[in-house]
């Protein structure tokens, strides 16, 4: 029965979808409510997978497509941002948050409320990021958002992992976690690169289309479950080995070749199938769990379900307030300190000489670090707190027992506080985010216009390359991309621009040795 639940979510889901994306509506807000009133259906069965199973099949391709379109160049530049948002708040939150739920559900335990604590700590900026053109969202927010995404999923699935060992009786302490938290993710980004490495050697000798997507959809599973199997972070393992191929195998001339323009295409279209339905299912998934999940609460005599439900509406609350809050405080900072550096520069003759060496010394190596976020920037960036696939998958991931056999405590709690919580940041700020980004009056012509300008130059080294003698029309179409990739390495191209571009190039491409001969009927 399992099998056919889960054929009938992914078909409703693809119907759902399309009325929700004609009505601008978040498809995945609507998918768990239908699927939550569905599990009230009598007869219908409980739907349960091995958690290991929701971890291991969900999290690495998601997390791999949202890597492939990022650009390193803007995540260098935003690092201190995404460092801030990524990692300090999300540990925050989870202490925070794991407190706050031990207080409000004493029975859980410490370690069980860090595990919820884990669970609520990270924000889905991904979705939010994947409307930005149609909410209106400055570049810098845009670019900031999805360098979070990456790092802090890998942040509070680590917390994650490290508060479940807790719960299995592993003695932790929090310098044992900082610890804990620099072996896995160090050994994790190692084990990514060295997948990329030889994904990359091999993919080049494939020289098919179907070989070689085969291949790359193997990659974020297997280097999840290396990493994992020697106790190090799968997720920054996938994010690692998603930055290095993708950026190799579209703006490195090394890792060009004939043909490679057809695996890129259909790549493209796969991992967008890939996510729509892996998405549908974790968000059905969890919505077919309320119905059970309540009635165990219901039965239970602590927590119970009415405590359950009103920590849920406090930890909600929480969640909202400790990302605006900390938002505020950590870009507030930044702000404080660069006014104290600037007025350093104006009255202090050796310090302004100093700071103007640190500047030049900068733009030689690639530019000036951004500056702090402005006011509205971090207001906006403080409200989209959204909690998404990851809270769901998270929830969904925790073992039903302890490594002693026993039921592991407060599951189905954890799991009502997830959907719930969910749900509230969606339906409070997903649906408000659009109109705080307006009222806030972004003015983006000048964004729009450099970026138009910055398109018109890259179609125009595509042109020149394109004008130069080539052996045959192949070769003119990998001599633009050639051109294009240089352009990026030289810094006179963004690398989201040139992407967009050796995409249009590849239609091209491909269209060419599509279109019939020329006099065919």
């Amino acid at each position: 029965m399992n099998g056919v639940q889960i054929l009938l979510i992914i078909g409703l889901g693809i119907f759902v979808s399309s009325m929700a994306k004609r009505r601008g509506v978040e498809p995945g807000m609507i998918i768990v409510v239908l699927a939550a009133a569905a599990s009230f259906i009598p007869g219908v069965p409980r739907l349960e997978l091995e958690s290991e199973v929701i971890l291991a099949i969900v999290i690495p391709p998601l997390l791999y497509s949202a890597t492939r379109g990022a650009s390193f160049a803007n995540f260098g530049a935003n690092i201190r941002a995404i460092w801030a948002l990524g990692v300090v708040l999300v540990a925050v939150t989870c202490g925070a948050l794991g407190f706050l739920s031990s207080w409000l559900l004493p029975t859980l335990g410490l370690s069980v409320a860090f595990v919820l604590g884990a669970v609520l700590a990270p924000p889905d900026t991904i979705t939010t990021v994947s409307h930005g053109d149609e909410i209106g969202l400055p570049k810098r927010v845009t670019s900031i958002l999805t360098g979070e995404s990456l790092v802090n999923d890998a942040t509070a699935l680590t917390l994650f992992s490290i508060a479940v060992a807790a719960v299995n009786g592993e003695h932790t302490t929090w310098q044992g976690g900082i610890v804990e938290f620099l072996r896995t993710a160090s050994i994790g980004v190692g084990i990514g690169a060295l997948f990329a490495y030889f994904a990359l050697r091999i993919r080049k000798r494939l020289r098919n289309p179907t070989l070689e997507t085969s291949l790359v959809l193997l990659v974020p599973f297997t280097a999840f479950l290396a990493a994992e199997e020697v106790h190090a972070s799968g997720i920054l393992a996938v994010v690692m080995a998603a930055f290095s191929i993708s950026v190799n195998l579209t703006l490195d001339p090394q890792h060009q070749y004939p043909g490679a323009y057809k695996t890129r295409l259909q790549e493209e279209q796969v991992w967008k199938v890939l996510d729509f339905l892996l998405e549908t299912f974790v968000f059905a998934y969890i919505g077919l769990q309320l119905k059970f999940v309540l009635e165990e609460l219901y039965e239970s005599e602590d927590p119970g379900l009415i405590r359950t439900l009103v920590a849920a509406g406090v930890l909600l609350v929480a969640a909202i307030v400790i990302r605006l809050a900390g938002v505020y405080f950590l870009f507030g900072r930044w702000q404080l300190k660069e006014r104290g550096t600037q007025r350093r520069v104006e009255q202090d003759v050796y310090f302004r000489a100093r700071y103007q060496r640190w500047r030049e010394r900068h733009e030689r190596n690639g530019g000036v670090p951004l500056p702090a976020p402005t006011t509205r920037e971090t207001l906006l960036v403080g409200w989209t707190g959204m909690r998404g696939i990851l809270t769901l998958a998270a929830a969904a991931s925790i073992p039903e027992h302890t490594a002693s056999g026993a039921e592991f405590p407060g599951r189905d709690a954890i799991q009502a506080i997830a959907l719930f919580v969910t749900l509230g940041t969606l339906l409070i700020q997903g649906t408000t985010i659009g109109w705080l980004a307006r009222k806030l009056k972004f003015d983006l012509s000048a964004e729009r216009a450099e970026t138009e300008q910055l398109r018109e130059r890259a179609r125009q080294i595509a042109a020149d390359a394109a004008a130069q003698p080539a052996a045959d029309i192949d070769a003119s179409f990998e001599a633009q991309r050639l051109a294009v990739g240089k352009a990026v390495h030289d810094r006179t191209l963004p690398e989201e621009i040139a992407r967009e571009l050796i995409e249009d190039i590849d239609l091209r491409q491909a269209a060419r040795h599509t279109a019939p001969p020329t006099g065919a009927a």
